[in-house]
């Protein structure tokens, strides 16, 4: 699975990088929300919540599918008017595409009216943890109330944390957007978009940039400008969203983890080698030379070449070299991370 960005006939000024508070709210919600899953920013989460008016608890537990799984669009710029004047039928539709969690193969443009829509609304949220459905119920019964309640949850949010938040997040954020900006303009879209992510590729033919996701879809920013959203607290989630009707989002981390799924995954399938598995536990203890561990392993030394250049291109072993003798062992620090960087890949 993978979104492809295609980019022929694609010029920088299709790619609007621009600083949104409001996908910032959404993101560091979503925190709020999962921090578990967000080591870095746990400490501040806990705080926040520990400290927080019961009000804020319950609307943060109410409308959490609308900023963990699948963002809702309402968090995003495009739709060219305020939450609070956007026709409430098109608040409906985007709401039930997030407590749906998925707007492909729905179609919930008349969700309010047509029973069918509704019907299905239902069936996908039942599929789906709590609060889900209860969020769907509350849309169907009265979608006017419950856009007064989602506006209400988010201005209580600002007096709770977010304007404080915004005022540090802010500068960096706007750094992370000028530095984008500049790379548009100095190297073109692709190196831009390749910047973003460790799990991106570049292929041609046509010439497109490919990111590594769970879900698929082809954006063509020739026919769609794509917006380009930097977020502090989103990490190490990059998001693309591609809602029918909408222009494109990548919202995308400031800090691009190092580790992506690909590189992730080699490592843990180069561990599975008994052989090379043996050798790591030798040069754990000591950097040793190729002969040694070629004696020591009964192996020849092309073979212990072989697998040290493997381990060496995945950046799990260190060399040094003291005269004559080049030393390879295992870099600790680098194993240690594995479980890490899975877990990061995976949410990336």
């Amino acid at each position: 699975m993978s979104v492809v960005i295609v980019l022929e006939g694609a010029a920088p000024d299709r790619f609007a990088v621009t600083v949104s508070p409001l996908a910032e709210l959404a993101a560091s919600l979503h925190v709020l929300t999962g921090h578990a899953h967000h080591t870095e920013h746990a400490p501040w989460a806990e705080e926040v919540t520990g400290s927080a008016p019961p009000a804020f608890r319950a609307g943060l537990r109410r409308f959490a599918p609308l900023w963990t799984a699948l963002r809702w669009r309402g968090f995003y710029p495009g739709l060219d008017v305020s939450l609070g004047r956007l026709p409430l039928d098109r608040f409906a539709e985007l709401t039930a595409y997030t407590c749906a969690s998925g707007y492909r193969g729905f179609g919930f443009g008349r969700v309010r009216h047509d029973p069918a829509q509704a019907a299905a609304l239902r069936q996908a949220a039942s599929g789906l943890p709590e609060p889900h459905l209860a969020l769907a119920e509350d849309l169907l019964r009265d979608a006017e109330a419950l856009r007064a309640d989602v506006l209400g949850f988010l201005e209580l949010c600002r007096g709770v944390f977010f304007d404080s938040l915004w005022q540090k997040t802010e500068p960096t954020l706007t750094r992370a957007a000028h530095r984008l900006r500049q790379r548009l303009a100095d190297e073109g879209p692709a190196a831009a978009l390749l910047s973003l992510s460790t799990s991106s590729t570049r292929l041609s033919g046509p010439a497109r940039v490919v990111l590594d996701k769970v879900h698929h879809a082809v954006i063509t920013p020739a026919r769609t400008p794509v917006l380009l959203i930097p977020t502090r607290y989103g990490a190490p989630h990059l998001l693309v969203k591609d809602e029918p009707g909408l222009p494109p989002v990548v919202h995308f981390p400031v800090d691009t983890p190092e580790v992506g799924v690909t590189l992730a995954r080699s490592r843990m399938l180069a561990l599975t080698d008994p052989r090379r598995v043996r050798l790591c536990r030798l040069i754990a203890r000591q950097a040793m030379t190729t002969a040694d561990l070629a004696d020591r392993l009964q192996m020849t030394r092309p073979q212990v070449s072989r697998h040290l250049r493997t381990l060496r291109d995945l950046g799990l072993v260190r060399v040094q070299r003291n005269g004559r003798y080049v030393h390879y062992g295992l870099d600790l620090t680098a194993v240690e991370r594995i479980g890490r960087d899975v877990a990061t890949a995976l949410q990336y």
